[in-house]
């Protein structure tokens, strides 16, 4: 349809009656939304309500790591390069900008994903310069693979928890 996303945003964002803007990113994280949804699901079903709407948000939000993936893939191969042996550094690790919560964060689903693709994967975050230890992402601290970065990266995957200017480097990878 030829939509540009940013200027729908930015248009709506203009409206004087409460508006927050929301943009998308590599999936839902945090303790509400991705979690809080199945005991809504779950209580609106006792009343005999139908929440297709709630669970397809969710199929949705649990397949964007995989969307992102794909995007990753293609603008790699864009430019001639493969994910194997690549350098990739991500840029946040929590939910959302700005917070040291990580819980429930994409980001370690996609630093997961690229390493099993055969990527070398970094990221930084000031909020979160080391990776805490959770239940769900055992590799992650086993192998204590993803460090903070301090040195540059081949290509840096700059994930959308925020709105921010397309770069004009050929090693950047905006989604």
């Amino acid at each position: 349809m030829g939509i540009d996303i940013w200027e729908v945003i930015e248009a709506a964002k203009t409206k004087p009656f409460g508006f927050q803007a929301f943009y998308p990113g590599p999936g839902l994280g945090g303790h509400c939304i991705p979690i809080d949804r199945f005991y809504l699901t779950w209580k609106a079903r006792e009343y005999d309500f139908a929440t297709r709407s709630i669970e397809l948000a969710g199929e949705i939000s649990t397949a964007m790591p995989d969307y992102v993936i794909s995007k990753v893939v293609k603008a790699l191969n864009n430019v001639g390069k493969h994910v194997k042996g690549a350098k990739i550094l991500i840029l946040g690790l929590a939910y959302k900008a700005n917070v040291d919560d990580d819980r429930e964060s994409p980001s370690y689903r996609l630093m997961e994903k690229l390493e099993e693709m055969g990527a070398r994967v970094e990221y930084n975050d000031p909020y979160i310069p080391v990776i805490k230890k959770t239940h769900e992402f055992s590799l992650l601290q086993e192998e204590n693979q993803f460090l903070s970065v301090t040195n540059t990266t081949s290509y840096l995957l700059r994930l959308p928890t925020t709105h921010t200017e397309q770069s004009t480097s050929n090693h950047s990878v905006s989604l």
